[in-house]
């Protein structure tokens, strides 16, 4: 395999590593992900997360293991185990999918090797286009919000909604991001801020509850998030609490964006009624990172991911280009398949 040193992940001659995002942002320690029955254990522990790299590291994993001679039967419950390890993340499935089709033609460990390799640039570039092409939507001096973490984190580039966020500091447009804490797993507060600061973006931490009292008092200009999957009638599944952003972002007239490769897109999918939502443990709930705040066996409602309806995206950013918000009620993700 070749050599790759990403901010989440690396790789290099026979081993291949990830950055655990649960110990961040106190301590950046990397973990072997070479084997992919351990990668099925980080990706559900979520020490590494965000759909677009999940896929990717799935499939560094899957030509890791053919690398080291492992046989056909040996590949295929490789990737049947991977693939089944998040159901929401369709990116995932995707992934897994590309490389059962190389076995499937008879192809070699070196032909699975390029083609893991494959979705791995095609990640980074598909990041970089989909910074310039969010950027150029945005104002000087604009003020965006986030939600969860959608950037070198979550992908093998700069980010999908972090990723414009990125490209527009980088023009000198002068922005500021409110972070949502993002609870219950606090990827917000441990992961944006964390990309943030190491990027020098301004930035200030808020939770959830605190994004009405923004959008009244007019502290927010454009919101920015990624996707886990977004049905063929532009319904978005995003982290828990998407959906009340873009219903706050509707009800005071700002423009709510999507970013997300096309990797993400699942035109298989009609509507976000068809999309699973992994439900976690309500121990994420009652408390956090060896604290606990609620009654041990308080009951709790954790569900991983909601659905944003089509009606309440001002537009969609992949890499293929920008599709607005009634364009995905008449179809239009179709004309970029």
């Amino acid at each position: 395999m070749k050599r790759i040193e990403g901010v989440a992940l690396r790789a290099g001659g026979a081993r291949f590593e990830l950055l655990d995002q649960t110990r961040l942002p106190e301590a950046e320690v990397w973990l072997d992900a070479t084997d992919p029955e351990a990668m099925v254990g980080h990706i559900q522990r979520l020490s590494v997360r965000g759909a677009p790299l999940i896929g990717v590291a799935a499939a560094l994993s899957v030509a890791s293991l053919a690398e080291r001679g492992a046989d056909g039967p040996a590949l295929h419950r490789a990737l049947r185990r991977l693939r089944e390890a998040r159901p929401t993340a369709v990116n995932l499935a995707w992934a897994m999918d590309r490389l059962r089709a190389v076995l499937d033609r008879g192809g070699s460990a070196a032909d699975l090797v390029r083609e893991a390799e494959a979705i791995h640039d095609e990640d980074v570039a598909a990041c970089e286009r989909m910074g310039e092409l969010g950027a150029a939507l945005v104002r000087p001096g604009e003020q965006l919000l986030t939600h969860c973490n959608a950037g070198a984190l979550a992908t093998a580039g700069i980010g999908s909604a972090l990723g414009v966020i990125h490209r527009a500091h980088a023009r000198g447009l002068g922005i500021h991001v409110w972070v949502n804490e993002t609870r219950p797993l606090l990827q917000g507060a441990r992961l944006t801020a964390w990309e943030l600061r190491r990027l020098g973006i301004p930035h200030t931490l808020v939770t959830e509850g605190m994004d009405g009292t923004l959008f009244r008092a007019g502290k927010v200009n454009r919101v920015v998030v990624g996707a886990d999957r977004i049905a063929r009638n532009g319904d978005v599944a995003n982290k828990v609490g998407t959906y009340t952003v873009a219903v706050l972002a509707r009800a005071h007239g700002v423009p709510f964006h999507a970013v997300a490769p096309w990797s993400t897109v699942d035109l298989a999918c009609p509507s976000g009624e068809s999309i699973p939502i992994e439900q976690r443990g309500a121990e994420e709930v009652r408390g956090a990172r060896g604290v606990r705040w609620a009654a041990a066996d308080a009951s709790a409602f954790n569900p991983a991911f909601d659905v944003t309806p089509a009606a309440l995206v001002t537009s969609l950013i992949t890499e293929r280009g920008v599709v607005e918000g009634e364009q995905l009620a008449a179809g239009g993700l179709a004309r970029l398949a």
